[in-house]
């Protein structure tokens, strides 16, 4: 009987097929050079302080002046998510609906349960993206444990924060989206209503033209 195993250059093929056919066209393919992304436009007035926010501090932009800010075609996010509250989900949608707006090549990695919240960190990092998206409170902890170790890839956190957060990592929140980790506890002001398609898209607009910006480290405050 004639043997079905296939030589491993044929099944490598087979894969790289299978792989194109669910989506992830030629000009998806990450394994590609990458040139360093460079912002498209600049932020209008009252986005950026008059003096260069310090590490750690909270800024609170001009409504709609990080609108003139957009990533170059095929800026590669990957989108961290875990959680399946309607907080999240809202988020995650927010992100998605970013990318294809503005043609970002965006994969997603989702963790279902705890133990795989710092490996999946470790699998966004080595997918060596422009930037990681992370939607749900339970990655912020996480979060804190691995970003200190990886400064050279930037991060951006919607709807919540990280309460110590390092240069590559930025936050855009609210008043009602305030989690910065289980050790404090939740705030008072906490409020999962304030999570709304118009409220999340800001943020994921706001924190990534901070990014594109270079102005990292901080936490964009958007009410």
């Amino acid at each position: 009987m004639r043997s079905r195993l296939l030589p491993a250059c044929t099944l490598a093929a087979a894969v790289a097929t299978a792989l194109l056919a669910g989506g992830c066209g030629s000009g998806d393919d990450w394994s590609r050079p990458h040139a360093k992304p460079t912002a498209v436009g600049t932020p209008g007035p009252g986005f950026v302080p008059a003096a260069s926010p310090a590490p750690e501090s909270t800024i609170t932009p001009r409504p709609g002046s990080w609108n003139g800010v957009r990533p170059p075609e095929g800026y590669r996010v990957v989108l961290l998510t875990a959680g399946e509250d309607r907080q999240t989900t809202t988020l995650v949608s927010a992100v998605t609906a970013w990318a294809e707006e503005e043609r970002v090549s965006l994969r997603t990695l989702r963790a279902t349960r705890p133990d795989q919240f710092v490996p999946t960190i470790g699998k966004a990092i080595d997918m060596k993206p422009d930037l990681i998206v992370s939607a749900g409170d339970d990655l912020v902890d996480p979060l804190a444990l691995v970003t200190p170790n990886h400064l050279d890839q930037q991060f951006l956190v919607v709807g919540a924060e990280l309460a110590e957060p390092t240069e590559n990592v930025t936050a855009a929140d609210w008043t009602g989206a305030s989690f910065r980790g289980e050790g404090l506890g939740m705030s008072s002001a906490y409020d999962p209503a304030s999570f709304t398609p118009e409220r999340a898209g800001r943020a994921v607009r706001a924190g990534a033209a901070a990014v594109l910006s270079g102005m990292t480290g901080i936490v964009l405050w958007l009410d």
